[in-house]
């Protein structure tokens, strides 16, 4: 790596609505390691029903690149721009992507949550999720940890038992 280019880190390209697929093989295309969380929903029409699978965030897909290859990203048709503050895109904590996807397994019945900054912050202590940090809310006798990600005000929940978080 030459003297002087940052590492690669993951940054959130916003997207055009509902482009993210598009962006997605756009930028598998053209070699950019990237990532769009889906969750599975149920579409009903008056005649029939579907399970499709459908952007976690919408308008977001993750991106894994040094800044100096931005532009790869960039060009790519329906990409608004890398999120950030003050003109320069801000990259995401490993840890959040990596929790991410851990949290995608279709047993933990993950779904998109209202982005939430305040309530009880929890510690997962077993499971597929352990070590990840979210907020416990409880739906319907079922507690969920809604895990979110700061920099695009974005939030899933998933499915745990009471007895495998710890309060932080």
């Amino acid at each position: 790596m030459p003297v002087g280019d940052p590492a690669p880190a993951w940054y959130a390209a916003y997207t055009c609505a509902n482009h993210e697929k598009k962006v997605a093989g756009q930028l598998a295309e053209r070699d950019v390691e990237h990532y769009l969380p889906t969750f599975e929903a149920v579409r009903r029409w008056s005649d029939r029903s579907m399970r499709i699978q459908q952007p976690l965030f919408p308008g977001y897909v993750f991106v894994r690149l040094s800044l100096r290859e931005r532009l790869r990203v960039l060009q790519v048709p329906s990409v608004v721009r890398l999120v950030g503050f003050n003109g320069s895109p801000a990259p995401l904590p490993d840890r959040e992507i990596e929790t991410l996807r851990r949290s995608l397994i279709a047993e933990l019945g993950t779904s998109p949550h209202p982005y939430l900054k305040e309530g009880t912050k929890v510690r997962i202590v077993r499971g597929p999720l352990e070590g990840a940090e979210g907020i416990l809310i409880r739906k319907k006798n079922i507690f969920r940890v809604v895990i979110s990600i700061d920099l695009i005000l974005r939030a899933a929940s998933v499915e745990v038992d009471i007895a495998d978080v710890q309060r932080i």
